[in-house]
């Protein structure tokens, strides 16, 4: 008998987990597709060439998104490329070095915990830190500083994630390059890094699905800017503010841009990650 109980305590809280579980599963999908539908139905109404041909427009005037395409592309670019450079040489100075000596080690510890703050510190008050050291001390908004304040967001994904891939390459392969009497540096480059370069581009594609969404940053620092711009030490326009200055706007042209712009958004997000989840089956499988 008191088998039997515990048998049916056990069925009876199995059941009871995986209800909750699987509830949890629906409303989480329900809100994504109605989310989804949204975009959907009010973006694709709107989508037509001038999007892309034309800037943002006058209230009541024809116009398109094109600046914004554009200053979004420049920014979340520029804020790539220093975020990758940092991001791996970081991430693989504590894979490879952190742990060569106790005083090496102490700061490795140090650059792990402060990454792991940056990971999740609020990205209105990374904005608000760029604008008193990139903004206020030039007297104006630009989008230097909008570049810097996405990059210090996607830094430390791209560490950590270099870390973790450093991590998982055989130790074969540092004792190979070291047999064949390289440096160390020598084969972190020739060798590790490219066994990591899969792992690496999944980072990299992860942070900039991360930043290209971000609004607050760019509000403190880049601000925006009406017309077509490529000059980055100005203000320069970008879609997530174009939509949160669009979206409460009493006009319903710039209304409808602002869905429009989030579905480009939602869009290349959506991409980003099944291109990221195509790389890691294709890395696993190699």
């Amino acid at each position: 008998m008191a088998v039997l109980d515990r048998r049916n305590r056990r069925q009876i809280a199995n059941t009871a987990f995986v209800t909750f579980s699987t509830t949890a599963a629906v409303i989480a999908i329900s809100a994504l597709t109605a989310i989804l539908y949204s975009l959907l139905v009010k973006g694709v109404s709107g989508l037509n060439l001038d999007i892309f041909l034309l800037s943002t427009p006058a209230p009541m005037s024809q116009g398109g998104l094109a600046n914004a395409i554009v200053g979004s592309l420049m920014l979340c670019g520029v804020a790539m490329v220093g975020a990758v450079i940092v991001g791996v040489l970081a991430g693989t100075f504590l894979a490879e070095y952190s742990g060569l000596s106790p005083a090496l080690n102490a700061y490795g510890s140090v650059v792990r915990f402060l990454n792991d703050v940056l990971l999740s510190a609020p990205s209105i008050l990374i904005g608000l830190f760029v604008y008193y050291i990139a903004v206020k001390p030039v007297h104006g908004f630009n989008g230097w500083a909008g570049a810097l304040a996405l990059g210090l967001i996607a830094a430390p994904v791209v560490t950590r994630t270099t870390e973790d891939v450093l991590k998982l390459q055989a130790k074969q392969l540092r004792e190979s390059g070291v047999a064949l009497g390289a440096p160390m540096w020598v084969t972190i480059q020739k060798v590790l890094w490219r066994a990591s370069s899969g792992g690496i581009l999944t980072g990299a594609l992860l942070a900039f699905a991360r930043i290209s969404g971000e609004t607050a940053p760019l509000l403190f620092t880049s601000l925006g800017n009406q017309f077509m711009n490529f000059d980055m030490s100005k203000p320069i326009s970008n879609l997530p503010a174009v939509i949160f200055q669009f979206g409460l706007s009493a006009y319903d042209d710039w209304q409808r841009l602002a869905w429009v712009g989030a579905l480009l958004i939602a869009f290349a997000v959506l991409s980003i990650n099944i291109l990221v989840r195509v790389l890691s089956q294709e890395q696993k499988r190699s």
